[in-house]
């Protein structure tokens, strides 16, 4: 049991209060991972910029849902499996078999994609020990690059930092993405 405190723009300290109101006007409300990562402004800020400059990358936003489902879900983190099956389904348009194999563990159906998750749970499984993997061979066969391979790491990094950071906290889902609990 965690006794974390998960504030508000209002209770935030100061460091990170702008960045709670950002949150409220991007989604309409606080997600329970930045309120209680608000509590140490400067891992709120990093999270954040992580987040941004893996959206600056060459993967489209399914892609990018891929490897934080992938990751969130090998890292057994139900915060991060819900609010990403929300993001990849209403923000992303990722199929729904997508969203479901990578839930579930699976592969999806299409070829791409299941090469991006094997890479993604590789990385996770082996610790970014992966030049010799046989995912990433499949990575890229697949037709993704090197390059593309450090933006999956990337991807990664960013879910170490959310999955493990609410695992600590013990968040809770917030009522937005209620409709996609997962349990591993």
């Amino acid at each position: 049991m965690t006794n974390f405190a998960f504030h508000t723009p209002d209770s935030a300290p100061a460091a990170a209060k702008p960045m709670l109101t950002n949150a409220v006007e991007r989604f309409g409300f606080v997600p329970n991972l930045y309120a209680g990562m608000a509590a140490a402004p400067p891992v709120l800020q990093a999270y954040l910029e992580l987040a941004q400059r893996f959206a600056a990358t060459s993967l489209s936003p399914v892609e990018r849902e891929v490897v934080s489902l992938a990751a969130s879900a090998r890292h057994q983190c139900s915060f991060c499996v819900a609010a990403h099956s929300m993001l990849a389904e209403s923000m992303a348009g990722a199929p729904a078999e997508v969203i479901t194999s990578l839930r579930e563990g699976r592969e999806p159906d299409d070829p791409k994609l299941a090469a991006l998750a094997a890479l993604t749970r590789a990385m996770v499984e082996e610790r970014g020990w992966v030049a010799e993997h046989p995912a990433y061979r499949r990575f890229l066969d697949a037709g993704y690059s090197q390059a593309q391979a450090l933006e999956v790491l990337l991807g990664v990094t960013q879910k170490v930092l959310s999955n493990y950071a609410n695992h600590l906290m013990g968040t809770e889902i917030n009522e937005a993405f209620a409709g996609y609990r997962w349990e591993p």
